[in-house]
């Protein structure tokens, strides 16, 4: 649930409201101990939502304080990318993890001065789910209503750069055209499909299963339309004041998102259930079974940040006309991540020609 910077509306994302909120409770997270690294505090921002699984798990199970020792993380949960994105400007939080657009956004808009990505984190769980009494097969959306979580938005722009390969004519601003694009907040969509004004929407976890429990099917996996099957939907980003300043504190993170991804892959069922948990902590509400189990499977928590892929989603806005040709050049330090992955003796990434030099 990303956004890029749209022509007409520049810093909006799939949720409606701005707001976050700070999660300091001792419920939230286990308390520092041992040595503690250059900084007293780390604030780490994230969404309560199942592509951020790797901070869900990764506090929750104290596999990111473990690291930091004595330095004591403090939490901020927010549901919308431009409010992380300018609480890492403001110095409310030092890293994050946040969709690509909004990466892409800040980076851009602060001429390549505010932050730096350090790693992925999760790619798919998104898909294009329709109502199959209208829909049946990909050659049926002529006509039909699909919803998007906003203007510009990273499901947004996949699916107009997706009508547009399949020959479809749609306005990007207006959502006119051979498909009717209508930009619906995913908190609204699953009651637009019940009363059918829309009649599919491409959504990210968990909201596509959400509709799934309504009727709906899925007619395509994003996944499907990509190579290798990967894209990225998180990643890890941080302040550049806070990289130059505090690297032993960013490193220690990075060890632990490393750790909880290796966790999550072995822990699978148990992994999936600690998400829940602290979805629940954090927005007051767990997701049932019907919809947390497809959801969580479509998910894939790698540590590769698919910068390629990154580039081509910029690319997919350019040629939508949402996004002015961004500069992405330095928008990587990956630095500190190969050097944990080779630790663990894991592969090096790659930052696709776009890293600090």
């Amino acid at each position: 649930m990303a956004t890029v910077a749209v022509l007409t509306t520049a810093g909006l994302l799939s949720a409606c409201s701005y707001g976050s909120k700070s999660d300091d409770s001792a419920s939230a997270k286990p308390a520092a101990s041992g040595a503690k690294l250059s900084a007293d505090t780390v604030k780490i921002g994230y969404f309560a939502n199942l592509t951020h699984g790797t901070a869900l798990v990764g506090l929750k199970q104290g596999i990111i304080q473990q690291e930091l020792g004595g330095t004591q993380i403090k939490t901020q949960v927010f549901n919308a990318g431009p409010a992380e994105i300018e609480a890492l400007n403001a110095g409310s939080i030092d890293i994050g993890w946040i969709g690509p657009s909004p990466a892409i956004n800040g980076f851009t808009k602060s001429e390549g001065k505010s932050l730096k990505i350090i790693s992925g984190s999760a790619s798919g769980g998104v898909k294009l789910v329709v109502n199959p009494d209208k829909i049946s097969t990909l050659d049926d959306l002529k006509g039909k209503k699909i919803a998007t979580p906003q203007l510009g938005n990273t499901q947004d722009v996949a699916l107009l750069n997706y009508l547009a390969e399949k020959g479809y004519k749609v306005d990007a601003q207006t959502g006119d055209g051979d498909v009717k694009v209508l930009r619906t907040d995913n908190k609204v969509t699953p009651d637009a499909y019940k009363s059918g004004s829309i009649d599919g929407a491409w959504v990210p976890e968990p909201t596509a299963s959400k509709l799934v429990t309504l009727g709906a099917k899925v007619l395509l996996n994003e996944k499907d339309v990509w190579p290798d099957k990967k894209f990225v939907i998180t990643n890890l980003i941080v302040s550049q004041k806070f990289l130059k300043e505090h690297p032993d504190v960013v490193e220690a993170v990075l060890r632990g998102s490393v750790k909880t991804n290796a966790w999550i892959k072995a822990n699978s069922a148990q992994a999936k259930d600690v998400a829940n948990a602290q979805i629940k902590a954090d927005a007051g509400n767990s997701l049932d079974a019907a919809v947390l189990d497809p959801a969580w499977q479509d998910i894939d928590f790698i540590d590769d940040p698919l910068a390629s892929t990154l580039q081509a989603e910029a690319d997919h806005a350019v040629n939508a006309g949402l996004l002015k040709k961004p500069n992405l050049a330095g928008i990587y330090d990956l630095s500190l991540l190969n050097k944990v992955l080779k630790e663990n003796n894991q592969p090096a990434v790659a930052d696709a020609g776009l890293g600090t030099k």
